[in-house]
């Protein structure tokens, strides 16, 4: 930062702005804190949903293989292409300390009235589409999960940076300054103490020597 000229206004200002970096440094560093415990737990989550997705699919896979076998993989076509597609996604946000992050709003299946008669079907066709169902739900929780992981991640990363600036950087240069200006302020109250405490004494000779 640039060198400011010694003067009462520039130490004054000096002081309130160490106050600020200061005071700016403890948010940042709390926010900080609040971000990482956030992060943490969300990347806990992420993991659980990836693991939940996994064994979704693969008892998916093993339903929708029985009711290949029992169907035909052209039944099995058919139906599928019977099932309207979901489109019905909607983006909602809500902020952790100044970051947004988005949420995932759609129309659950309805696993009670499947969208296919029952003409041609079966339990295991059944099951594979409630199985596959729950897949795209757990899939759009990770999305949302690791979308948030990311902004967080993003934010942590942009806060660090602010506090060490201000740790390392603009407070140690405040404390410089402050030191220098108020040295050579004391400096000149004393040559000007000096200064006058002469005039004075020249004034009293003078004085003295009229009368």
């Amino acid at each position: 930062m640039p060198e400011l000229a010694p003067t009462k206004s520039n130490l004054i200002a000096a002081k309130r702005s160490r106050e600020l970096a200061e005071s700016g440094y403890t948010l940042m560093d709390k926010k900080r804190n609040i971000l990482v415990r956030e992060l943490m737990a969300l990347i806990d989550q992420a993991a659980d949903i990836q693991s939940r997705i996994e064994s979704t699919f693969a008892e998916a896979y093993d339903s929708l293989k029985y009711a290949s076998i029992s169907l035909g993989n052209a039944q099995v076509e058919h139906v599928a292409e019977s099932i309207p597609v979901d489109r019905g996604v909607e983006l909602r946000y809500r902020s952790i300390m100044g970051v947004e992050i988005p949420t995932v709003i759609s129309g659950e299946a309805r696993l009670d009235a499947l969208p296919y008669g029952l003409a041609g079907t079966s339990s295991a066709l059944d099951e594979a589409y409630i199985k596959f169902s729950k897949a795209k739900s757990l899939i759009r929780d990770l999305a949302q999960t690791e979308n948030a992981i990311y902004r967080l991640a993003y934010s942590i990363r942009k806060t660090q940076k602010r506090a060490n600036a201000l740790k390392n950087i603009i407070i140690p240069a405040l404390d410089r300054t402050i030191p220098r200006i108020a040295e050579v302020l004391e400096e000149k109250e004393r040559e000007e103490f000096i200064r006058l405490k002469v005039i004075k004494s020249q004034k009293d000779k003078q004085s003295a020597a009229q009368t």
